[in-house]
């Protein structure tokens, strides 16, 4: 029997991620197995078990995916410094993370999944590291950065949980941009 090339193993570990994390944004954590993950990408439930370990470790990697994203559009909508780019940054934040293929995974089961403190090092690696960043760089800003990034974070956590469960984005965009500008000096 041959052996999978480098290049044959990291295309089955990438279709595993994308249709598990289809699966997970659709279903939830509970609700989606191995052997449909498996049987979705086309392989074998042994090729799920040789990649991630178990269903946490596949569950993991996909929410570090959606971290990713979220970074991405954080970082991409707000390339400069300033008082603008936190505006932006914190827009583009809202937006990502209610999209549908990302709240779920990164909003309710995350941190319910691999426990709070998982979860917060993984967002301090993408997307909160670029608020802490751009608040500690701002030579206007009337608190510490620390606590700022702290507030804001959870404040703009909470909207998009409000803006999935119904509540319009640009109310949240507006209380949030408030919040903002009260932190200016």
């Amino acid at each position: 029997m041959a052996r999978a090339t480098k290049a044959q193993s990291e295309a089955t570990e990438r279709r595993l991620r994308e249709v598990a994390r289809e699966l997970f944004a659709e279903h939830g954590y509970a609700a989606v197995g191995l052997e449909r993950v498996a049987e979705a990408a086309g392989v074998t439930r042994g090729a799920v078990y040789h990649h991630f370990g178990d269903k946490l470790g596949l569950f993991t990697a996909v929410l570090a995916d959606a971290h990713a994203v979220i970074a991405d559009a954080v970082a991409h909508a707000a390339p400069g410094a300033g008082w603008p780019a936190i505006r932006d940054g914190s827009a583009a934040f809202l937006k990502a993370a209610v999209e549908p293929g990302i709240r779920r995974i990164v909003l309710v089961d995350g941190p319910a999944v691999v426990g709070w403190e998982s979860w917060r090092r993984m967002d301090s690696q993408q997307s909160a590291h670029l608020l802490a960043e751009g608040l500690a760089a701002l030579d206007d800003l009337a608190v510490d950065p620390g606590a700022a990034g702290a507030l804001l974070g959870g404040a703009m956590n909470e909207a998009a949980i409000w803006i999935a469960d119904g509540g319009r984005p640009e109310l949240a965009e507006a209380a949030l941009n408030r919040m903002i500008d009260s932190l200016r000096r």
